[in-house]
Order: structure tokens, then C-alpha cells, then sequence
């Protein structure tokens, strides 16, 4: 009986762990292509501004 909620707990651990992974990773690319908007923005004001 103890092995059966072992088991479903480290099951849970795994597909939180990999459900957490997969935010992170979409937050890390967000983030990225957030900066390279802001830099290319920075430019074009810098060129058409100035």
C-alpha cells in the first residue's frame, strides 16, 4: 500500500517537475525576444529620432 502512494507521489513529483520546466523555458524565451523588441526599438528611435 505504501509503495502504490510512493509511487504516485513520485509520479506527481515528476510531472510537476517537468510541467515547471516547460513554464520556465517559455519564460526564458519571452523574456529573450522581449530584449531583442527593445533593442531593435532603441535603434530605430536612435536612427529616425536623432
Amino acid at each position: 500500500m505504501e509503495m502504490a502512494v510512493a509511487d504516485q507521489n513520485d509520479e506527481f513529483r515528476r510531472e510537476e517537475y517537468r510541467t515547471h520546466m516547460e513554464t520556465y523555458e517559455r519564460f526564458t524565451s519571452l523574456t529573450k525576444y522581449s530584449v531583442i523588441a527593445v533593442v531593435v526599438l532603441l535603434v530605430l528611435m536612435a536612427i529616425f529620432l536623432v
